[in-house]
């Protein structure tokens, strides 16, 4: 959609000057002059113009052309198409993805594409996505596999979605491949998956100089002092000061990853505790979106639910610029914008 900026309310010049401001955007055949439009192009356009809502006139917000980043996104993810997967994301306005593949077995359990799907996808879309490199942890292939596609131009490790226990010996060799190639890794916490949170505060003092980015049921429950770890989406209000609240607070290195319907359940459970979480963490949380539908907006759409609430409840627009877009950034080593 082409956002206009005229508005002077005279017409027909009105109409020409939308004209050329389409032409230019490339919606339409690039013209000379206005003065070249066809009296049927002219006639055309003029009566699609005057039907057009004052909102679709309107200059674009700064909320609409705000850079987004979003650190949570999978090929194939349940079926789901390349090209759907890039209508999602334009819908919903991520202006950068990052792409989390699986390692060789189990698909993250969603079916989710390999790390040459997501390669593949950041070569055929340059700007639109990076991409993370996995694989199951405690496989002998692992450490070599990772480093491949490090070497190729990943910008980060993940989603480690796998039945190993998160302070094991095989994820202390993965952490030690983020410190030589300088990456961050992400986890999905979980009783069946990194199973452990309650002793990773020993990876995290044992590795300081590796980024861990905390994700999924488990981590986002713990937000809680008082949780109840066999609930994966609790509904009761919440008592600060969890495991989660510790490890952004105690350690530089630890992250939280927005997304999917443990994060959504995180921010709306409470909201009164999410708005002191994020102007206390503002500078640690990363909005991702890690949601399979081919909507990209509205009730349908995890993410877009996401970024709603980061909207509504950060307390003023500098944190939430920071939660869309800059934390990710500096993680993820990109320039301003």
């Amino acid at each position: 959609m082409v956002t206009l900026s005229c508005g002077c309310g005279h017409f027909p010049a009105c109409i020409l000057s939308c004209l050329t401001q389409i032409s230019a955007s490339g919606c339409l055949p690039k013209m000379k002059s206005a003065s070249s439009l066809s009296r049927r192009t002219f006639l055309g356009t003029s009566a699609t113009l005057l039907c057009a809502t004052p909102q679709a006139l309107r200059p674009a917000s700064a909320e609409e052309t705000a850079p987004i980043i979003d650190i949570h996104q999978h090929t194939n993810y349940r079926g789901r198409t390349n090209e759907q997967l890039l209508r999602h994301q334009k819908i919903l306005g991520a202006t950068m993805t990052v792409l989390l593949p699986a390692g060789s077995l189990y698909g993250l359990d969603a079916q989710c594409g390999g790390n040459q799907s997501v390669l593949d996808l950041a070569k055929e879309n340059p700007g639109a996505f990076l991409y993370f490199a996995n694989e199951v942890a405690d496989l002998p292939e692992a450490r070599p596999e990772i480093q491949k596609y490090l070497k190729l131009g990943a910008r980060g490790i993940g989603e480690q979605k796998f039945r190993v226990a998160c302070d094991s010996p095989q994820m202390e060799q993965l952490a030690e491949s983020a410190q030589e190639f300088k990456v961050p890794v992400l986890m999905h916490f979980s009783p069946e998956y990194n199973p452990g949170i309650e002793r990773f505060h020993k990876v995290l003092e044992k590795f300081p100089k590796v980024n861990f980015i905390g994700h999924a049921q488990t981590w986002w429950g713990n937000i809680d002092a008082k949780h109840d770890q066999s609930v994966l989406y609790p509904t009761t209000r919440v008592t600060p000061g969890g495991i989660t609240d510790r490890l952004l607070s105690d350690y530089p290195n630890m992250f939280g990853d927005c997304s999917a319907g443990s994060g959504l359940n995180f921010l709306i459970r409470d909201e009164e505790h999410a708005r002191a979480f994020l102007q206390r963490h503002q500078n640690k949380l990363l909005y991702g979106s890690d949601c399979n539908d081919t909507l990209g907006a509205g009730p349908g759409c995890q993410g877009a639910q996401i970024m709603a609430a980061i909207r509504r409840l950060a307390p003023n627009a500098r944190v939430v610029r920071k939660i869309l877009y800059e934390n990710a950034a500096r993680l993820l080593g990109l320039g301003r914008r």
